[in-house]
């Protein structure tokens, strides 16, 4: 097993915040494959295969297995990755994955979503008895109703039943042990990563109420249910799941929408959104996040501060098109057009005269609109 690590496919840009994303037992990263490349935007989203699934070596597992072993080879992957403290969602069994790790490696998880899973898995002997029938017949009879367990009625994703019937059985058997040895019940509390719960309202084998035990344990956790979703919600309801992801892990960007809208205004983002494209996609979303969300949230210089370096900063680049943007950020940050005056006579000085007579020019048409200041 030396060297040997879970296969993975990661998406998204090498800089952004990295996020992990776990699978449920019989399936494959396939799982996600209509949520992750929306999280990616964002993201550096890492999806990863349980041992002897999809891609992932078999002997990364054995039998006696734990969801601690599970969530080391977890760990094995993110550093190999160069990943420190990461975020994680997982459904199923998966989602055990993400609680191990947030309940025993704190310092690891920023924030952790556990999708369709529970803290238990209704007692070791259901489990024990599945790895007993896989170990002597294969996966044959179980991925044959895979649909019945996973979806609700007439529903299926025949990728994800592939993937159930062409795991190992041994590896998969492995996994069942995990589940029945499984319960954290009594960790719960001890969970400090911000935390969502999202519930499959129509999942037979973990039902609401389980997702709903582990919101009443975790400290601040928040649980969300999706209606029309069995046990695997991110392929059945993706939007949905979706949605609820991006809302938990996306507070940066979230947060620093509503700080741009406040200083530039709904006018001027409302028309930034409308010209967005998949293409732009993901610098809007840097912006949002890098530059409103973190840079201009911080409270260590106020916004007529920022508002004052901002404008000598675009006058000595010469970019007269945000200059006129933030001249109006800067009347809503509280300066007023004589300070403004100022700050474009002292670039006169520093930045050059050429340059300070094209930013007069620039602030004067916008106080002229916005203020009748001629």
């Amino acid at each position: 097993m030396t060297g040997k690590q879970l296969h993975h496919r990661a998406e998204g840009p090498a800089t952004a915040p990295p996020l992990l994303l776990g699978p449920s037992l019989g399936t494959s990263t396939a799982l996600w494959d209509k949520v992750a490349p929306e999280l990616s935007i964002t993201h550096r989203v890492v999806r990863w295969d349980l041992p002897g699934h999809g891609s992932s070596p078999a002997d990364l597992i054995a039998p006696g297995a734990t969801v601690a072993d599970l969530a080391s080879l977890v760990l094995s992957l993110a550093d190999s990755l160069g990943i420190d403290r990461f975020s994680y969602a997982g459904v199923s069994l998966g989602g055990a994955v993400g609680l191990q790790l947030a309940a025993h490696h704190p310092e690891r998880i920023e924030r952790l979503a556990v999708i369709c899973s529970s803290a238990h898995f209704n007692g070791s002997k259901p489990w024990e008895e599945r790895a007993a029938l896989v170990r002597a017949e294969g996966l044959g009879e179980l991925a044959a109703n895979a649909d019945s367990r996973w979806f609700t009625q007439g529903f299926t994703v025949p990728e994800l039943v592939e993937d159930h019937r062409t795991a190992d059985p041994d590896a998969y058997a492995a996994c069942c042990d995990a589940l029945a040895a499984f319960d954290i019940r009594d960790r719960l509390p001890r969970i400090s990563a911000p935390t969502l719960l999202i519930a499959g309202r129509e999942d037979p084998a973990t039902p609401p109420a389980h997702l709903r035990d582990i919101a009443d344990a975790v400290p601040g956790a928040a649980l969300t249910e999706i209606p029309g979703a069995s046990h695997l919600a991110p392929a059945e309801q993706p939007e949905a799941v979706l949605t609820a992801l991006r809302g938990h892990f996306d507070g940066g960007a979230k947060r620093g929408m509503e700080v741009r809208r406040q200083v530039l205004g709904d006018a001027h983002v409302d028309r930034a959104q409308a010209r967005q494209s998949p293409f732009t996609a993901r610098f809007q979303d840097f912006i949002s996040r890098y530059a409103w969300g973190e840079i201009w949230t911080d409270d260590t210089l106020s916004r007529r501060e920022r508002s004052l370096i901002t404008l000598t900063a675009l006058v000595a680049h010469g970019h007269y098109d945000e200059l006129a943007m933030h001249v109006r950020a800067a009347r809503r940050n509280g300066l007023t057009p004589e300070e403004i005056g100022a700050v474009l006579l002292q670039t006169a000085v520093y930045c050059g005269v050429p340059a300070a007579n094209s930013a007069f020019a620039v602030a004067q048409g916008v106080l002229a609109e916005e203020d009748g200041v001629a």
